[in-house]
């Protein structure tokens, strides 16, 4: 992305001249100012006086000035404005005049608070909150992708005391992962740059746009490092400690990227192995649960039979989990149809008897389907029609058509319109094991084979296009995901034999993708920490996200329009660190991927990192907070 220029001076001038447009054909302006803003500008909780704040409101339009004021020798400063539509992000930005330090803050959605706080950690969360909304100094998006962000940010800090939020500090997150350091040395950057002029030029310098201009600020720096998080890794975390470095915790150590990742558990009781997970059109993550909870790895569980729904910034939806429909051990399979129904495949997890004891082994044959607001519609045994055996992937066809993927049978099932009673079952596609399944251009579905280590490929019918797809570094593939340009990417396991129901194992850490392009000739590519990949998933610019089942990391991969690629590579080139990926200490084994429409990337913490069959399940959703160009579902 460009620089983005003096964001209090150029912003609030087009602003300010688009402002008066309207009033000029409105008649006369009235001011108006039922709201009064206070706050004050600090860094390390030291005044900053002299700085110039502009409050924005802004949406899908873009930006709009509310007022401007200067900061006092407390750092004080006060903004009276008038109601904002409900809809409307409201955020700060205050800057040094001459200076490249420009500090912000996510204020609220449709209203602020009275008393606020702009510092070197209002400016972190803003700027990887807002990362993907954030261009040329003007934050700007559609809903509710935007408002959803803005509520992100107040995850990392408190906009009233500028301190370190809740979700952040506390566990599951808090001591318990390296984000909150993370965060740490993030901030202690800008509070460098605020403390000496030449540490300011290290950052805007190293914080630009990969391969071009300086970042022309602070907030800027940040914003391309959220959106780069592989740029400059040890030459950043050194400028975190190129002066005082006031924030406490910090790194001792450069980490892997400079991601921000939050842990969410939901109610805390209900969650076992999450499997997978789709995003409505709110931006809520309904996910599937493979275990019925419990707390350790002593306790044998049985099959999960509810269905998890969190909030756009991680928390349990109120009315959540649901339950009923038939739900047994519900794995990989889950999609949200046209009408807003939720589908879930029953793959039927449980702990092997006598652990789970025979008489509540779930079944593995079943379809559950939900309400958008969570009642099922499916009878207590799910839909079975079609010859559902072991099913994983679950996908709704944008012809209306529900797909299944049979793992026990060797076989896809399709419901005509969502309807059971008109099952087919299609056998004899060149695949065994069918695993995932994702639609790409003209219809065309693709469905892995994890026992073939092939791909199959099928009109909107049903019927093979052409023969089986294999070699390429096909090997046990697992997750499929298809780009605009009709590209496929899949996910070479290498080692995982899913077990419907007898496993395969090879004992290697190793993995690959493999690229099928339009005429379906397939492409090996490996790097980007690539260990044991398993979800695939594709951002709003087209470039791929991977979930790992070892590692620990997310993988990402220049796709096929080459957006926010690494400079001189193109499309199949890893962006993520070869060796590491983007590493989180707070994954375990990571199955389900997808992106919302923030630009947060959610991954499933779905094994522990030590199984013990008994319960091997994680207990957390994680979101990688604005790292991927938002998706719209």
């Amino acid at each position: 992305m460009r620089g983005s220029g003096r964001i209090g001076r150029k912003c609030a001038a087009l602003v300010g001249a688009t402002a008066l447009t309207w009033g000029l054909l409105a008649g006369p302006a009235v001011a108006q100012s039922d709201e009064q803003l206070r706050g004050r500008v600090l860094t390390s909780a030291v005044p900053l006086p002299g700085y110039e704040i502009s409050l924005f409101a802004t949406s899908a339009d873009g930006p709009a000035l509310l007022g401007r004021a200067t900061s006092g020798p407390a750092g004080e400063f006060a903004i009276g404005y008038a109601p904002q539509p409900a809809s409307s992000v409201i955020y700060a930005v205050a800057e040094k005049p001459g200076s490249p330090v420009v500090l912000s803050g996510v204020l609220g959605v449709g209203d602020s608070p009275s008393d606020v706080v702009l510092d070197e950690k209002t400016t972190v969360a803003a700027a990887y909150a807002l990362a993907q909304f954030t261009e040329d100094g003007r934050v700007a998006g559609p809903a509710p992708g935007l408002q959803n962000a803005a509520r992100m940010a107040h995850n990392l800090v408190d906009p009233v005391t500028g301190d370190i939020a809740p979700v952040l500090g506390t566990s599951p997150n808090g001591p318990d992962t390296e984000t909150l350091s993370t965060f740490g040395s993030l901030a202690d950057m800008v509070a460098n740059c605020i403390a000496l002029h030449q540490v300011c030029d290290q950052l805007v310098r190293l914080a630009g746009t990969p391969g071009g201009a300086p970042a022309s600020d602070t907030w800027q720096a940040l914003v391309n490092t959220a959106r780069h998080p592989w740029q400059n890794v040890v030459e950043l975390f050194a400028v975190s400690k190129a002066g005082p470095s006031p924030i406490v915790p910090d790194r001792v150590l450069p980490p892997s990227a400079w991601t921000l990742a939050l842990r969410f558990v939901g109610d805390g009781v209900s969650m076992d192995g999450p499997g997978n997970m789709t995003v409505d059109r709110d931006g809520n993550i309904w996910v599937t649960n493979n275990y019925e909870y419990a707390p350790g790895t002593d306790t044998p569980v049985c099959g999960a039979e509810n269905l998890i729904r969190l909030t756009p910034t991680g928390e349990f939806y109120p009315g959540s989990p649901y339950t009923g429909g038939g739900l047994s051990g519900a794995g990989f399979g889950i999609d949200i149809d046209r009408d807003g129904n939720v589908w879930v495949a029953n793959f039927g997890f449980a702990a092997p008897a006598p652990g789970c004891p025979d008489d509540r082994q779930p079944p593995h044959n079943s379809l559950s389907v939900f309400t958008a607001d969570g009642q099922p519609i499916s009878p207590d045994t799910g839909f079975t029609q079609g010859g559902i055996d072991w099913p994983q992937g679950l996908i709704s066809h944008s012809s209306g058509d529900i797909w299944t993927a049979n793992c026990g049978n060797d076989s896809v099932t399709i419901y005509p319109g969502g309807n059971p009673a008109a099952a087919r079952n299609l056998t004899d596609l060149g695949v065994t094991k069918p695993f995932a399944l994702a639609e790409g251009t003209d219809g065309r579905v693709f469905v892995t084979g994890n026992g073939s280590d092939t791909v199959a490929v099928l009109d909107a019918s049903g019927a093979p296009i052409a023969p089986a797809i294999g070699g390429a570094g096909l090997e046990k593939p697992l997750g499929v995901a298809v780009d605009s340009a009709g590209t496929a990417w899949v996910a070479n396991s290498r080692v995982i034999g899913i077990p419907c129901p007898d496993p395969a194992l090879t004992p290697t850490l190793e993995g690959s993708l493999t690229m099928i392009d339009g005429n379906l000739t397939p492409f090996p590519i490996t790097g980007g920490g690539l260990r044991v990949p398993w979800g695939v998933v594709v951002d709003g610019n087209d470039n791929i996200w991977v979930a790992n089942f070892a590692g620990r990391a997310v993988s990402q991969f220049c796709g096929s329009r080459a957006v926010a690629c690494r400079p001189g590579t193109t499309t199949g080139a890893p962006i993520s660190p070869d060796v590491t990926g983007y590493g989180f200490d707070g994954l375990v084994r990571n199955t389900g991927i997808t992106i919302d429409q923030a630009g947060n990337v959610w991954l499933a913490n779905n094994w522990k990192e030590i199984p013990i069959q008994t319960n091997p399940g994680g207990y957390e959703m994680v979101a990688f907070v604005g790292a991927a160009a938002p998706v719209t579902p």
